[in-house]
């Protein structure tokens, strides 16, 4: 799961804050600091470490090519344990303590958006490789001015899951189990939902569990006399492996559906084959034959000894783009970086091609994943 390199209790005094003390430091120095605010430790630590991983490897080989404007890139990741209050310290601390140009991350959504009017405030430039509630680029009915992402957003991951579920799997009655205290999970089982029942699917149960749940049968036994024919369960994969064992326990055969949350190793180790026969949309398909994916995954292979997960590959493409939209911009201060990004169109990514919009959103395809022998292997790809 990787360590702590730092934790923002470990700060110094506060000095100067705000952007422009920032971008007065970068002028004058042969660095570029990059700040990341992630999950390294915690309950799903595996996809702030996945991202981290991904950034390493970017940030060293753009360091290989003479870095950026002839700056050397400097990385500081800060872990904030998995909670939305430590991530708004930990990015404050990166921004008016470390003087960072640019902030990664952060991985989950309902972080991300507790970081978010941190960036703004402060016009240091955001990037979240991850986060795919709406609200996280969006202040009300206006964009962000600070805040981007590459991965797509869950009203488009939510309609992918129910076209396929009555399309292709010609489904139409599921029920739905979701996490009532996660941005993510609500998000998704609310436009799943509009676009199952619109295609004319029928939702014949929703029940809730919370985050650290470790007992699921009194929620599955409700949904078993539903007579479902799969139950859609946008979760992190934190919980979905004991609720797919607990499921089978129970003898419910019927598939599960989900999410890029279900998208770690550790989903397999839990799940033990619970899994097999269902399926969960995602950003990219290691079986892509496709040169810019498949060097990637021999890169992290070679670096970390294991394949890397969607986290991981969309980490390396935000990293990327990051560092692309800095070299085109006239200066290093974050209003000229934000421009840059503003314009990236057609970046030929290891998740795709990517386009960010008018709303700073990702415009890109999807990909459906299915679980055979305890392994996530590709089904199909929906485009925008």
């Amino acid at each position: 799961m990787g360590c702590r390199e730092k934790t923002a209790t470990e700060s110094k005094p506060a000095g100067e804050s705000t952007a422009a003390s920032a971008a007065a430091a970068t002028a004058t120095s042969d660095t570029i600091v990059i700040g990341h605010v992630g999950a390294l430790t915690g309950g799903d630590a595996t996809f702030g470490t996945s991202t981290d991983n991904a950034f390493k490897i970017a940030v060293a080989e753009q360091n290989k090519k003479n870095g950026i404007k002839g700056k050397k890139i400097e990385l500081r990741s800060l872990d904030d344990q998995g909670k939305a209050d430590e991530a708004s310290v930990v990015a404050t601390r990166l921004i008016t303590q470390d003087k960072v140009s640019l902030l990664l991350g952060e991985e989950s959504s309902s972080r991300s958006l507790a970081v978010a009017p941190i960036a703004d405030l402060n016009k240091i430039p955001m990037i979240t490789a991850t986060s795919t509630n709406p609200k996280v680029t969006q202040d009300g009915d206006k964009t962000r001015p600070y805040v981007f992402r590459v991965c797509f957003i869950d009203p488009f991951q939510g309609t992918v899951m129910a076209k396929f579920a009555h399309d292709n799997l010609k489904l139409t009655k599921v029920a739905i189990l979701r996490d009532m205290g996660n941005d993510y999970s609500v998000g998704l089982s609310k436009y799943f939902t509009a676009k199952f029942t619109e295609l004319g699917g029928q939702v014949v149960g929703e029940v809730s569990f919370k985050v650290g749940d470790q007992d699921f049968k009194a929620q599955l036994t409700a949904l078993k006399s539903k007579n479902a024919e799969a139950i859609y369960i946008p979760a992190y994969y934190t919980e979905v492996a004991l609720i797919a064992r607990q499921a089978r326990e129970l003898g419910m055969k019927l598939p599960l559906l989900g999410g890029d949350g279900w998208d770690s190793p550790k989903l397999y180790d839990v799940a033990k084959g619970a899994l097999d026969g269902s399926y969960f949309s995602n950003h990219y398909s290691p079986e892509d034959p496709s040169p810019i994916v498949q060097d990637y995954i021999a890169k992290y292979k070679t670096t970390y000894g294991v394949a890397p997960d969607a986290f991981a590959v969309l980490g390396y493409d935000a990293a990327n783009i990051a560092f692309a939209a800095m070299e085109r911009a006239k200066d290093l201060t974050g209003p000229s970086i934000r421009e840059a990004l503003e314009q990236t169109k057609d970046y030929k990514g290891a998740t795709g091609t990517i386009t960010i919009d008018g709303k700073h959103d990702a415009v890109k395809s999807a990909v459906v994943m299915t679980i055979e022998k305890n392994q996530p292997k590709y089904k199909a790809t929906i485009d925008p």
